[in-house]
């Protein structure tokens, strides 16, 4: 009785891994402009690490890569909300540059922007039954800064580094993240500050 147990929280532990679902791998209301300046608007799936987004349109797929795309936004029926996406050219190696996809998640004067990518991390099961761990796919979220310039800076989640991107304010940056316990590796938290920087 208690393997049969046993075997079932298992099972129960399998089937939440593959069940749940990512933003990348569904489609999505939306619509997508082109860098000639075309609007075209159908069920859209994106892909920020081929940098490439597909697009129904009718029963047909279409494939444009971020050198193709200008902007484009969908619905998210998964986060329940809209969500813009830019191709910005970047610098991704010493002296060479190319447009890649980019989230908008605040924009003004600096701008917060993300990537993201979908990485197995090990998980540890507290359960009384059953110890050990799990390999569990999680969504991996990278930070940009855009400034008013079109300099664009990655942020790895140090308060250092972040204060060395909002060197203007720094100091009042510090204090409002110190009186709002707010971390500087957290989406939520980071849309927080970035909107508090523009606002001073």
């Amino acid at each position: 009785m208690r393997r049969l147990f046993l075997f079932m929280i298992f099972c129960a532990a399998g089937f939440l891994s593959h069940a749940q679902e990512f933003s990348s791998e569904v489609w999505h209301d939306g619509y997508l402009i082109t860098t000639e300046d075309d609007t075209v608007r159908g069920l859209i799936k994106y892909d920020m690490e081929a940098n490439i987004v597909q697009l129904i349109q009718g029963n047909v797929v279409k494939t444009f890569s971020s050198h193709k795309i200008f902007y484009f936004e969908i619905y998210d029926k998964l986060v329940d909300n809209y969500r813009q996406f830019y191709s910005i050219p970047y610098n991704v190696n010493y002296n060479y540059e190319i447009p890649i996809i980019f989230e908008v998640l605040y924009e003004g004067p600096l701008s917060l922007l993300s990537r993201e990518a979908i990485v197995q991390e090990s998980v540890s099961n507290s359960s009384a039954y059953w110890g050990g761990s799990f390999i569990q796919d999680k969504v991996h979220y990278t930070f940009y800064f855009l400034h008013k310039d079109g300099k664009i800076d990655i942020y790895l989640g140090k308060k250092s580094d972040l204060m060395n991107i909002m060197s203007k304010h720094s100091s009042e940056v510090k204090s409002f993240i110190k009186k709002n316990r707010l971390k500087t590796d957290e989406l939520r938290d980071l849309i927080r500050i970035t909107a508090f920087y523009n606002a001073i």
